[in-house]
């Protein structure tokens, strides 16, 4: 049995400050166990590895951008902070659909041999070319939703500063997923974005189905941002300096201790 499937759901956006702004779009992503990739483009005749199809997964769209096994990367990045090493990864990420894909967070899933989370590896990529990583490690027997924290390294948004901390709650998949990043600047909340989603199997028939449902979906991402962008300047928020990317490709945060639940801060608030 896999352990890779499908997610379909809804994302939400919510900027607070100086000017009320916020979205709502469904979406898909594929959860990919890292060591079942090759396995699933020989199942599948509508997803590849590495080569062109109506959905593919390619490599160089993750971890340093070249050629080269993920899952090596990213376990570097793990024994690097300390973080054991050897179980699944499984990634959360939508594909290329003919042939396009712009990913604004990818979410890897790190689990020890014993198959227990023991990270969670946030990658994020601005429409600038930019990439950077944010690695978490999760306690042994962390209840979820897992609560993590740290401060924002990558310049994102042409109107937020990176002078900010992201707070993560996440909700680790199963028959469900969620994730909720709250941007918070020296005045508190200033950004929440909430991802919620359940579990579809990954098989041929799913994926035409997706397809037709969400045509060219990595595509409107892209188009999305900038059309929201857009809306932004016109309601007269400000742009602000894009600093030079950050010397190290990855930041370190730290587990937030669990607390009560919060409307804007907790995933199962994401209405579908």
């Amino acid at each position: 049995m896999t352990d890779s499937a499908l997610y379909t759901g809804e994302v939400m956006h919510h900027r607070l400050r100086p000017k009320q702004h916020r979205l709502r779009y469904s979406i898909f992503y594929l959860l990919l166990d890292l060591d079942e990739i090759d396995t699933l483009a020989r199942a599948l005749r509508l997803f590849s590895h590495n080569r062109f199809n109506l959905f593919s997964f390619h490599d160089r769209d993750h971890a340093d951008g070249k050629a080269g096994s993920p899952r090596e990367k990213i376990e570097r990045h793990l024994r690097e902070a300390g973080v054991e090493t050897g179980g699944p990864i499984r990634l959360l990420t939508m594909p290329r659909i003919l042939g396009y894909a712009f990913n604004p967070l990818n979410v890897y899933f790190c689990h020890r041999r014993d198959k227990s989370l023991c990270a969670i590896f946030y990658e994020v990529s601005n429409t600038f070319g930019q990439r950077h990583n944010y690695l978490i490690p999760v306690p042994s027997g962390a209840p979820a939703p897992i609560r993590q924290e740290s401060r924002k390294s990558l310049y994102v948004s042409p109107f937020m500063s990176t002078d900010m901390t992201y707070s993560f709650v996440v909700l680790p998949p199963g028959g469900r997923l969620a994730v909720s990043v709250t941007g918070h600047d020296a005045q508190g909340p200033l950004i929440i974005a909430k991802l919620a989603a359940e579990r579809r199997a990954l098989t041929d028939a799913s994926l035409a189905r997706l397809f037709l449902i969400y045509p060219l979906l990595t595509l409107k991402v892209i188009v999305g941002i900038h059309w929201e962008a857009l809306l932004l300047w016109l309601k007269g928020v400000r742009l602000q300096h894009r600093p030079p990317p950050p010397d190290l490709p990855v930041t370190l945060g730290h587990e937030l201790k669990p607390a009560g639940r919060h409307p804007e801060k907790d995933p199962d608030h994401v209405r579908r």
